[in-house]
């Protein structure tokens, strides 16, 4: 049995029979991996509190035939504070579960599982509005996935102009005149909100959430990441049901 160690978090974990769980974690080495935690449901089991959502770690591992299973974990961050903070947590369990539907196993998503510690990070220290992380998030993910919007130029002929307008639909900014032929979900930016989807498109996942904007602003990345979703995702996330109270 070769035992190997992993960097990763976990995404997801369900009861499996009277004591086990069934883990999904997005892992440095081999991106999305399900594994079995045996015994993790029992009180005195050193995997317990391993293999609780937003745990990220060391984790060793085996691999059988159909899975692998956990061996042991060293976790360097449980992400505790979500514990004591309701709104915190449905927005942790909202940006796990979009990973888990993103990712895939066997390729490499090392900078959407640092996108996703980044985030989680953003959420405990409290610097920044949760609303506004979750559209940077949104925005981020989509770039790292390969369908970042073209915000610096007009994204069918090139140009670069001054009050142009963003299209989901067209996938970036358009010119005046190429606008008219995307009349559809066209919004028109603010010269602070362009800044800021530049910066989010742009920047490295480590310095992503060092900013904050005004409340017209944030309004406008909401859109665009709204529009964003619903063109290039369009998938009905069940932890967004726990968001609509807050």
């Amino acid at each position: 049995m070769n035992q190997e160690t992993v960097l990763g978090m976990v995404l997801s974990a369900m009861p499996v029979g009277d004591y086990d769980k069934r883990l999904v974690l997005l892992t440095k080495e081999y991106g999305k991996i399900a594994a079995f935690a045996k015994g993790a449901r029992k009180l005195n089991c050193t995997l317990l509190a391993g293999s609780q959502p937003f745990a990220f770690g060391e984790f060793q591992i085996y691999q059988g035939r159909n899975s692998y299973t956990i061996v042991s974990a060293e976790i360097r961050n449980y992400f505790e504070q979500l514990r004591d903070d309701l709104e915190g947590a449905c927005y942790g369990f909202y940006f796990c579960e979009f990973v888990e539907y993103m990712t895939h196993e066997n390729q490499d998503e090392i900078e959407i599982l640092k996108l996703l510690y980044q985030t989680l990070r953003a959420i405990t220290t409290e610097a920044i509005p949760n609303p506004l992380i979750r559209a940077i998030f949104e925005i981020k993910i989509l770039c790292l996935n390969g369908e970042a919007p073209q915000v610096f130029e007009c994204v069918k002929c090139g140009i670069d102009e001054e009050k142009m307008v963003f299209s989901s639909f067209a996938g970036g900014l358009l010119c005046r005149e190429c606008q008219k032929k995307f009349l559809y979900s066209n919004v028109k930016l603010s010269p602070a909100a362009l800044y800021a989807l530049q910066f989010i498109v742009a920047t490295p996942v480590e310095k992503l959430y060092t900013f904050t904007v005004k409340q017209s602003v944030l309004k406008e990345l909401q859109k665009i990441a709204e529009d964003y979703l619903k063109i290039y995702i369009n998938h009905n996330f069940k932890a967004l049901e726990m968001l609509q109270v807050f």
